[in-house]
C-alpha cells in the first residue's frame, strides 16, 4: 500500500477553516474544512467523516486542492456536449441567410429550415435537425418570420370599403334604461 499524498505547504489549517467561514459555497467549506483536518494530523479517514465521503473522495480533493489551491475544491460546471457546428461553420450559415437563397442554384425562393438543414449536410456533412438548426438561429439573433396568408381572391377595394365602414361607431342609445341602472 502506497503512502498518502501531502497536502501543499502554503496553507494550513487556520487557514483553511478562515477560508471555509468566507466561502459561499457549502460544498467547497466541507471539502476545506475536511482538509483541514489533514493539516491538524487527523487521519484520511477522519476528514472523510467530516466531509461524509469515502477516501477516494479525499484523495481526489487533496490532488485537486495541491494543483488549482481553494478554487479547485469548487464545484465545476460539467462542460456538456459538444456543438456540432464550429464557429466557421456558423458563419457560413450566417452569410447563407443573409445573402438568401438563389432560386437557380438552391432551388428555393426563401430559406426553411429544413432547406438549410440540407445546405449544411451538402456544405459540410454536418447532420442537423431542423429544431437545432432553429435553435442555432434564435442563438445567432434570428427570429421566424413568415407572411401573413392573404386570399387568392381578394379585393383590395371591397376591403378598404369594409376599413372605412367599420371605424364609424355602431353604438346607439337606447330608449330605456337597464334594469341595473333603474333607480
Amino acid at each position: 500500500m502506497g503512502s498518502a499524498i501531502g497536502l501543499r505547504e502554503d496553507f494550513d489549517s487556520t487557514a483553511l477553516r478562515k477560508l471555509a467561514r468566507a466561502s459561499k459555497s457549502a460544498n467547497q467549506a466541507r471539502r476545506l474544512l475536511a482538509l483541514a483536518e489533514i493539516y491538524d494530523g487527523g487521519s484520511r479517514s477522519a476528514a472523510a467523516r467530516i466531509g461524509g465521503v469515502g477516501l477516494q473522495i479525499v484523495r481526489d480533493w487533496v490532488v485537486r486542492f495541491n494543483s488549482r489551491g481553494p478554487d479547485g475544491l469548487l464545484d465545476g460546471k460539467a462542460p456538456g456536449k459538444r456543438p456540432r457546428l464550429d464557429d466557421a461553420q456558423r458563419r457560413a450559415l450566417v452569410e447563407v441567410v443573409e445573402r438568401g437563397p438563389i432560386p437557380a442554384i438552391h432551388g428555393v425562393v426563401r430559406w426553411r429550415l429544413i432547406d438549410l438543414v440540407q445546405w449544411l449536410h451538402e456544405e459540410f456533412a454536418v447532420s442537423l435537425d431542423e429544431t437545432t438548426v432553429g435553435r442555432e438561429l434564435k442563438k445567432l439573433g434570428y427570429v421566424k418570420l413568415t407572411a401573413r396568408p392573404r386570399h387568392h381572391a381578394q379585393n383590395e377595394y371591397a376591403l378598404e370599403a369594409f376599413k372605412k365602414g367599420a371605424s364609424q361607431p355602431n353604438w346607439q342609445r337606447s330608449g330605456q334604461p337597464s334594469r341595473s341602472a333603474r333607480p
